[in-house]
């Protein structure tokens, strides 16, 4: 009995500690909670293709709070079924951060190439955080009304996140499909990097060098796997880095660290050596408009690339002139004598001035050429002009501020076949600059294109397309083309042109598409026929384009009554059986936005979708999945009817 009483006492005592410890593990979890909360409201800016999502998901996670709060001031324990949620929510808000830290610090690239992936991760974590709050008992917990309702609101507004239809930025898709595509010689795809780069925030120096640290830090997390999309990611980036005046270099190399310091790690070099750009310890440092130090070259080759703002503090300069830095040389030099350090050798500068004074009188000259009364020296003209403005940036930007682009849209309407196709190709290449898109239309190029375009030989009309795709990056050039009457000949393009005519026509037609009255236009001119021909013969691999056309198309009350026949709904369900992997996201999203009509949805039964679609749930893109999942909740709701 004694014995009894002894081990009832060891075990009463027991109790009381396991009670202690069990109530300070309760206040860790609620104070990891808040840390957590608290370290996400500290995020900066995010990506912008994630910006939405990031901060809702981070105005709800504060929204938490006063919960957080009341139940870390209870005078009551907490039963564990109440620490299960607990930590079920703890679990939910790392995920959380976890997603939204990868949309603060991560590549921007890589989350614009798995833009559905991560909207995928994004459900994932509205659905645990909904579920891990609807398994709180307020009463038990004596949660005040106030805090339950908000609470309450926030897993409705999870659950309504979680069930938003597709938000994939359609233009940013194409932008990356072209940018990737390995069909295209003539680089057509440089004319839509200025355009993603803007898109991704990626046009400064600095966003540059963040990105290369990203893209780093990626390569190295992902150990060796998924090689071709890491490819994509990095040749992305030296594009962009391209086309900002930036030295190409590996990404694997630590773009913080100077590449001279590779073989003497021991030497630090002090940051405020470092060119901004280069990042490289400078040996002819001068000062801009804003303040700001950069070596000679390299912000030389940024100004000549016709940028006219500052690369680190992004406001426009008063003036392009450049003050050498004397006392920061000086201090330079002595520092590289007392570490025995030897700056890099670099060109004569005298001789580099030099030389880019004679190119630019080169140029000048030729323009100058362009309208000679000799036909021979305006063809050999024209043709020298053509390959030079294909060959880099700075030519392009040279021959335009030489005056070059109004002297070649007027030997647009030469009746020289061969005058008028090198003319429109080097319009074409000139108009891969943004700033010379803008100056080509107003100069009145693009009736004069069309004109090419309607007329011309076969190279010069597939070239005149490719100049109206590149020109429609810009939305007021998309409305003056619709205007112009250029989208007629772009469907007869596509429906008699040669397989590279057909490629660019199809391009320049999805990028014009986006604007909503040229649509109604491109189904007037008959588009809806050679864009069927393209579904048939899939040979020319253009299936994928065609059916973003289509998606388009089927957001106009003419469009969808023209595409919506029996055969087209047939052959959208063959490509969801039957296609490629992205034949059959792209197939099922069109057919998704014809779900509101019952008698497309049907037909499509009646050819066997359902199997198809259950089919892509499971082995679809995320993107496939998405659409395949809606269609069949559309498909249920019909059902139920």
């Amino acid at each position: 009995m004694g014995m009894d009483v002894e081990r009832e006492g060891e075990g009463g005592e027991g109790e009381g500690e396991g009670g202690d410890i069990a109530e300070e593990q309760n206040h860790n979890v609620i104070q990891e909670i808040l840390i957590i909360i608290e370290s996400v409201a500290r995020f900066g800016d995010f990506r912008k293709t994630q910006r939405k999502e990031c901060y809702g998901l981070v105005r709800r996670l504060k929204l938490l709070l006063p919960l957080i709060e009341e139940i870390r001031d209870l005078d009551t324990p907490i039963s564990k079924a109440g620490m299960v949620c607990l930590v079920n929510i703890k679990k939910a808000l790392l995920m959380a951060k976890k997603l939204l830290k990868m949309c603060n610090e991560g590549s921007k690239i890589y989350l614009a190439l798995e833009l559905e992936a991560v909207m995928i991760k994004f459900h994932a974590a509205f659905d645990k955080l909904s579920q891990a709050l609807e398994g709180l008992d307020y009463d038990e917990l004596g949660i005040s009304d106030e805090v339950t309702e908000q609470v309450e609101l926030i897993c409705l507004q999870l659950k309504r996140a979680k069930r938003r239809t597709d938000t994939q930025d359609i233009e940013l898709a194409v932008d990356m499909m072209v940018v990737f595509s390995e069909e295209d010689e003539r680089n057509a795809d440089s004319a839509i990097i200025e355009r993603l780069a803007k898109k991704l925030d990626l046009h400064s120096c600095q966003d540059l060098n963040n990105e290369t640290i990203a893209v780093r830090n990626l390569v190295k997390g992902r150990a060796g796997q998924n090689l071709e999309s890491t490819q994509k990611i990095i040749d992305l980036l030296n594009k962009f880095k391209q086309a900002a005046g930036m030295e190409i270099t590996n990404v694997l190399d630590d773009p913080v660290i100077p590449k001279m310091l590779e073989k003497s790690h021991s030497i630090v070099i002090p940051h405020e050596f470092l060119c901004p750009i280069t990042l490289e310890i400078m040996s002819d440092p001068v000062i801009v408009a804003s303040g700001q130090t950069y070596e000679r070259e390299s912000i030389q080759k940024w100004i000549d690339s016709n940028h006219r703002t500052c690369p680190k503090t992004r406001q426009t300069l008063a003036h392009l002139s450049l003050a050498p830095n004397y006392a920061l040389k000086n201090l330079i030099l002595q520092w590289c004598e007392k570490n025995k350090f030897k700056l890099p050798k670099k060109d004569n500068s005298v001789f580099s001035e030099c030389s880019s004074a004679e190119h630019k009188e080169e140029i000048a000259s030729l323009v100058e050429k362009l309208s000679s009364s000799d036909l021979k020296v305006q063809r050999a003209t024209v043709k020298k002009i053509r390959l030079l403005s294909k060959e880099n940036p700075e030519n392009r930007i040279l021959i335009a501020n030489s005056g070059g682009i109004s002297p070649l849209v007027q030997l647009l309407s030469y009746p020289d076949s061969k005058i008028q196709e090198h003319a429109v190709t080097a319009l074409l290449n000139l108009s891969i600059d943004e700033t010379n898109k803008r100056q080509i239309a107003q100069e009145g190029a693009i009736p004069a294109i069309i004109e090419v375009l309607e007329n011309g030989s076969k190279e010069a009309r597939e070239n005149s397309a490719a100049a109206l795709f590149s020109l429609s990056m810009l939305d007021e050039n998309k409305i003056t083309i619709g205007l112009s009457n250029g989208i007629p000949p772009l469907v007869d393009l596509l429906q008699n042109g040669t397989i590279t005519g057909k490629k660019d026509a199809v391009t320049a037609l999805f990028n014009l598409s986006l604007n909503h009255s040229n649509r109604a236009q491109a189904i007037d001119a008959g588009i809806v026929s050679p864009l069927l021909n393209l579904l048939k013969d899939k040979n020319l691999n253009m299936v994928d384009e065609a059916l973003s056309i289509f998606l388009l198309l089927a957001t106009n009350p003419q469009g969808r009554q023209q595409i919506g026949q029996l055969t087209f709904i047939e052959t959208l369900v063959e490509f969801i059986k039957e296609g490629t992997p992205k034949n059959k996201e792209c197939a099922a999203a069109v057919l998704l936005e014809l779900g509101s009509n019952s008698s497309f949805i049907l037909a499509a039964l009646q050819y066997g979708v359902f199997e198809h679609l259950a089919e892509l749930t499971n082995s679809g893109t995320n993107r496939a999945q998405r659409k395949a999942n809606a269609l069949l909740q559309v498909i249920h709701r019909f059902e139920q009817l």
